[in-house]
């Protein structure tokens, strides 16, 4: 054998692995909070002049911005939402909305019942229509995302919606066993004697409330993590699979960080709060007015306006803790089959202040700096992700391309789903 044709022998080992070697997209947003604002405040006034009718053509202008400003290597993402379509999800959520409000108003209590109990039944249908319309309308190179999950699986993913009724049934059932005797001396006009209510039976029925606030929060966590599951397991583009590898107890520790974040969030602004009014308790003192009385009630005035922003802040961390920490879950642990995997790097405690920063300018500015806050978190959350593809892009849109004319994906998004979350 020559050397020219071992040269070439030594070469083709390098050239594959060239081919699969594994390379990092940095995910990228060139959108600005001043470009947007544009979009925004178009939408508010002609939602304003429209009575809100307006709704679904900003939901279309706002998702058509920011995804045509969300780059993934090197590609934006496209939204190709049908108009009609969104605009009859609106219209249909508008009248069964309407509805209910009015058999509330009217008292109309076996109508209020079966309204309550349609939409339980409903639910998981409304959940998966949104999935199916806002997936089969997203597009990367031409690439459509399918949620193929069969209703079957989503009513079986549903469970927790079925049992959070259920364990409200209990509790309402059981504080009617304990007080009820009780509650019905308050009845009609003419006066009733009434059992006396004593301690016993009072904490009996908180800790029946506490019990049941308990089993209402494992149900709305499980129902979470059986949802986001579905939704990435059941997704594919082309025809490849999503994998997906987060487990329910992830959830329930991110809840349980929430939870803390909040507790020491109120105890803050209860101790800011206790500071502000002694300083100016003290400094009403220190002036030696002659007419404290009116000091106090402008002191009084600024303490109730300053407790009521503060309270509006209180739940600001513990969202954005719980925010930034499924969104660093869910992206960490998500891929596309063996051929892609996500990575995010997004910090919690600098999303925690940039939504504190936020909220803060919002309610300084009347609620004018909304859109730009949108796009720095937008922005912050998307750029921490990082997409690992192995081999070229064009590698890998070539596949996804030929497994989505193979498949079944087209067929099923073109008749999937209605805009029917906001």
């Amino acid at each position: 054998m020559d050397a020219s044709s071992q040269s070439d022998i030594r070469l083709e080992p390098s050239a594959s692995e060239a081919l699969e070697k594994i390379r990092a997209h940095r995910l990228r947003f060139t959108g600005s909070g001043g470009e947007y604002f544009r979009v925004w405040i178009v939408n508010v006034l002609l939602s304003i002049v429209t009575l809100g009718f307006y709704t679904p053509f900003a939901r279309k202008r706002t998702a058509q911005y920011f995804y045509s400003h969300s780059m993934v290597a090197g590609s934006a993402l496209e939204f190709t939402a049908q108009q009609r379509r969104m605009v009859f999800g609106f219209v249909l959520v508008f009248l069964l909305s309407a509805a209910y409000q009015l058999a509330v108003r009217t008292g109309q209590d076996t109508a209020v019942g079966l309204f309550i109990l349609c939409g339980a039944a409903l639910a998981p249908v409304i959940w998966a229509s949104a999935m199916r319309f806002r997936l089969s309308n997203t597009r990367w190179r031409g690439l459509r995302l399918v949620f193929t999950a069969n209703w079957k699986e989503i009513y079986k993913a549903s469970w927790p919606i079925f049992a959070l009724a259920l364990v409200w049934i209990g509790v309402f059932y059981g504080i009617d066993a304990l007080v009820g005797d009780y509650l019905a001396g308050f009845e009609g006009d003419a006066p009733k004697p009434r059992p006396r209510l004593d301690a016993g039976t009072g904490w009996t029925v908180f800790g029946v409330v506490l019990l049941g606030m308990f089993l209402s929060v494992l149900c709305i966590i499980r129902m979470e993590y059986n949802y986001r599951s579905l939704l990435v397991l059941r997704t594919r583009i082309g025809n490849e699979i999503s994998r997906w590898k987060p487990v329910y107890t992830d959830f329930v520790k991110i809840w349980a960080g929430t939870v803390l974040v909040f507790l020491l969030s109120i105890v803050v602004i209860v101790v800011l709060s206790a500071a502000v009014a002694g300083g100016l308790m003290m400094s009403l003192k220190g002036a030696g007015s002659k007419e404290p009385g009116v000091w106090i009630y402008v002191a009084i005035a600024l303490g109730a306006i300053l407790s009521f922003f503060l309270m509006i802040l209180a739940s600001g961390p513990a969202r954005a803790y719980r925010e930034s920490r499924m969104f660093h879950l869910v992206w960490n642990n998500t891929g596309v089959s063996q051929i892609a995997r996500f990575k995010c790097t997004l910090s919690t405690r600098k999303f925690v202040l940039l939504r504190l920063k936020n909220m803060l300018l919002t309610i300084l500015t009347i609620g004018f700096y909304r859109p730009f806050a949108r796009v720095a978190e937008y922005k912050m959350k998307f750029e921490s992700v990082t997409l690992y593809v192995k081999g070229s892009v064009e590698q890998l849109a070539g596949r996804l391309e030929k497994g989505q004319k193979e498949g079944f994906g087209d067929a099923l998004a073109d008749a999937a789903g209605l805009d029917l979350i906001g």
